[in-house]
């Protein structure tokens, strides 16, 4: 009679339905113990499409989406050599990403060109999505549940930063909007979304406004900007404010 296998080892009981609790709570104590590790306490977030290009994977064009790309770059390293100044192993306020191409790329691509380092939390798909080569090798993460990798992607940020995108950057975008408007957030935490044109003809605020389905006080939620150097003066005043000291999870 072959051996019974440890519960731990037994691999068809871990990938079955009755083992997705461990696969759930594995996720969260990988991720939890790899920031302790490397003691990063807190997080800018950069959210966006995976589908824009930089410059010279566009054929040189310039549009819209690579334009795109480009501010996401310039700010990543904006706010990582201003974080650098706050820590000298650079671990607050450190850029995470969703992992990907596109937007994240571009983010985790401006915080190493910064010097410093950068998260991606990449998840599993049917159509393979690898990581992109700009992550800090060590903060490469990959989730399966896409719920838990949001989690993580805004448990430790104090800002969130919203770049065009899709149904992912949409549902993204209003769950963090909902947590503070129903002060599950109830620290400072800034919201910028880049790209007027984009934010404004998906989503029309004031008519939720109008419809009395959102209080007019809500659209303080958030700013709405073309420029990333209002972006990066609206976060970083409110950080150096509220959260340089403070340096508690938002939620």
């Amino acid at each position: 009679m072959d051996k019974p296998q440890a519960a731990f080892k037994d691999k068809k009981f871990l990938e079955s339905p009755e083992g997705r609790s461990i696969r759930i709570l594995a996720e969260y104590e990988k991720v939890k113990s790899v920031f302790e590790l490397h003691k990063i306490i807190d997080t800018i977030t950069f959210f966006g499409s995976a589908r824009v290009k930089s410059k010279e994977d566009n054929n040189n064009l310039n549009d819209e989406n690579t334009v795109c790309y480009e501010q996401a770059r310039s700010l990543a390293h904006k706010f990582t050599t201003w974080s650098k100044e706050y820590s000298k192993d650079h671990n607050r306020f450190v850029v995470a990403t969703g992992g990907g191409p596109g937007i994240m790329e571009a983010a985790n691509r401006g915080a190493l060109e910064a010097g410093g380092k950068s998260i991606g939390l990449g998840i599993k798909l049917p159509e393979e999505q690898k990581n992109n080569k700009y992550i800090t090798p060590e903060l490469s993460l990959q989730f399966y549940y896409f719920f838990m990798r949001k989690f993580f992607l805004v448990q430790p940020a104090k800002a969130s930063i919203m770049f065009p995108g899709g149904f992912g950057t949409l549902d993204e975008l209003t769950e963090i909007l909902t947590l503070k408007q129903t002060k599950k957030i109830q620290k400072p935490m800034p919201i910028v979304m880049v790209g007027k044109k984009f934010w404004n003809s998906t989503i029309n605020f004031n008519y939720l406004v109008e419809r009395n389905m959102i209080k007019k006080e809500d659209l303080n939620l958030f700013l709405i900007t073309d420029h990333i150097e209002q972006a990066f003066d609206f976060v970083s005043c409110i950080l150096k404010d509220h959260c340089v000291d403070n340096p508690e999870a938002v939620i």
